[in-house]
């Protein structure tokens, strides 16, 4: 509770009610073993959480990031563009969003799909992309 309170008052996280410090240990088979350490600081009243849910936090913070950041870091290498015109890089990152979005949410292609490969057929295929913003009727 006392780094908490310091993260808060000396750090300037103002909602800062815990940090949580998640150690993690990877080993796999004819490889060196892999040690890790992450930080979260939440906002959660310690009274309203156990520790348990917490740690399923923290592990659904990284499902989040590895199922939607590395779609859109590995396929369409979102961390590599280098806009200089102001306001060009947010307007990007929304217009990926939404693709991503409708990708996921659209029940034009076979359920069982992967993504990739729908997002690979609207591109062999643009109208179908205009057809799903309803941009062509």
């Amino acid at each position: 509770m006392d780094t908490a309170l310091w993260i808060r008052d000396s750090l300037g996280f103002a909602g800062c009610r815990i940090l949580i410090r998640v150690d993690r240990i990877l080993r796999i088979p004819g490889r060196p073993e892999v040690r890790e350490t992450r930080y979260f600081v939440t906002s959660i009243s310690p009274e309203k959480v156990t520790p348990n849910q917490l740690l399923r936090f923290a592990r659904g913070h990284w499902q989040v990031e590895n199922s939607l950041h590395f779609t859109r870091d590995r396929w369409w290498d979102e961390d590599r563009h280098w806009l200089t015109r102001p306001g060009l890089a947010e307007r990007l990152a929304t217009l990926l969003g939404a693709a991503l979005s409708i990708l996921q949410r659209t029940s034009a292609f076979d359920p069982k799909l992967p993504l990739r490969a729908k997002a690979e057929e609207i591109a062999a295929n643009p109208c179908l992309a205009l057809n799903l913003i309803g941009a062509l009727n």
